[in-house]
């Protein structure tokens, strides 16, 4: 009995390291132009990052996105889990940013 609960506490320890390790969010830095998002088919974010022919849809909590529309800007942020849906584009919260 006590070699199951030595077995049943390491396997708790175990999935709770795991889970730790698994929730902090990776940061990461994007460059590009900011724009406002108008109707889109994707339907999540506030504006979006151009990088060339490529763009992010974006989200903030803590940045005002609408202060820096056209103007090109290097943001930190992290991935949104479970993005990107229904072919649309990678979901980043924009944690800061600078122009």
């Amino acid at each position: 009995m006590k070699s199951f609960s030595t077995f049943a506490a390491g396997i708790i320890l175990l999935f709770s390291l795991a889970c730790a390790s698994s929730s902090q969010e990776e940061i990461n830095e994007y460059s590009g132009t900011i724009e406002s998002v108008g109707m889109t088919s994707y339907q999540y974010g506030t504006h979006t990052l151009e990088v060339g022919e490529a763009f992010y849809a974006l989200k903030s909590d803590t940045v005002d996105l609408g202060n820096f529309v056209g103007k090109t800007v290097t943001i930190k942020a992290t991935k949104v889990p479970g993005y990107p849906i229904d072919g649309g584009p990678i979901y980043l919260n924009v944690i800061s940013i600078k122009d």
